[in-house]
Parts: C-alpha cells; sequence; structure tokens
C-alpha cells in the first residue's frame, strides 16, 4: 500500500529516478552501517562512506576480510577496497568493485565536516529517543 502520495510506486519511475540521482543524492545511497562499537560510541547507525574508511566485508567470498576503502566510484554504485584484488589470466590484477551495503565501517576517517554530520545525527537521535513513550505516572493519569 502506498502511503506517500509524492513518491512513485512504478518500476520505470523509480529506475529513472536511481539512474539519473545526482552525486549528492547517490552519495547518500552509498551507505554502510558502522560496527556494533561504533555505533555504541557515536549513536548513530550508519553514515556516507568515504575514502581512507576501514571496513570490513559481510558477505560474499571474502568476508570478514577488512580493508581500506581506495575509491568510492559514484557513478557505478561501487567502493574498492584495497586488499580485494583478482588476478586475471595474463597476471595483472585488478581491484574487485563492492557495493557499501555489503561491508561494514569499521575504523572512520574523521574530518571537521563528518564531525559535524556525527554530532548533528546523534543529536536528533537523543531527541527523538522518548519521543512516544508514555511514563507510567502518564498511564495511571489516563486511567
Amino acid at each position: 500500500m502506498k502511503f506517500n502520495s509524492k513518491v512513485s510506486s512504478s518500476r520505470r519511475v523509480q529506475r529513472k529516478a536511481h539512474f539519473s540521482a545526482s552525486s549528492s543524492e547517490k552519495r547518500l545511497a552509498l551507505s554502510s552501517h558502522l560496527s556494533k562499537e561504533l555505533r555504541t560510541k557515536y549513536k548513530i547507525r550508519s553514515l556516507p562512506i568515504r575514502k581512507d574508511d576501514e571496513v570490513r566485508i559481510m558477505v560474499g567470498k571474502k568476508k570478514d576480510l577488512v580493508g581500506k576503502v581506495i575509491n568510492v566510484r559514484r557513478k557505478h554504485n561501487i567502493i574498492e577496497i584495497d586488499r580485494l584484488t583478482k588476478d586475471k589470466a595474463n597476471g595483472q590484477s585488478v581491484r574487485v568493485p563492492i557495493h557499501p551495503s555489503n561491508v561494514e565501517i569499521k575504523t572512520l576517517k574523521l574530518t571537521a565536516d563528518r564531525k559535524k554530520l556525527i554530532a548533528r545525527r546523534a543529536a536528533v537521535r537523543a531527541r527523538d529517543a522518548d519521543k512516544g513513550k508514555i511514563t507510567q505516572t502518564e498511564a495511571m493519569q489516563i486511567d
């Protein structure tokens, strides 16, 4: 059931929106989950992935491999990790692309902008933490 009238449920329209998305929209789409340690430390679940983040692969043949992000290719919706390579038939080594949804961020490269983003998102989460919850005293007053 469609709840938002401004969003289409048509496959054709969804594909057009995906492939014609701007670079800033693709940046948000190329997000990864944070590890449990980072999640408890920063109080947020995911962040857009960035070059020089250290990630752990969660699925596939190379599961649990930890490496540093070398390249984020927004045009192709993939990232490249330094230790994830494959040898071609002629002996040349090439990087294997992987989608950011299949990795988990282990360590962050903290820049000033990223610190602001984390603080802003953590503040919103803290503000909305008890939103909509009824305390015991409020429940007694309703009865």
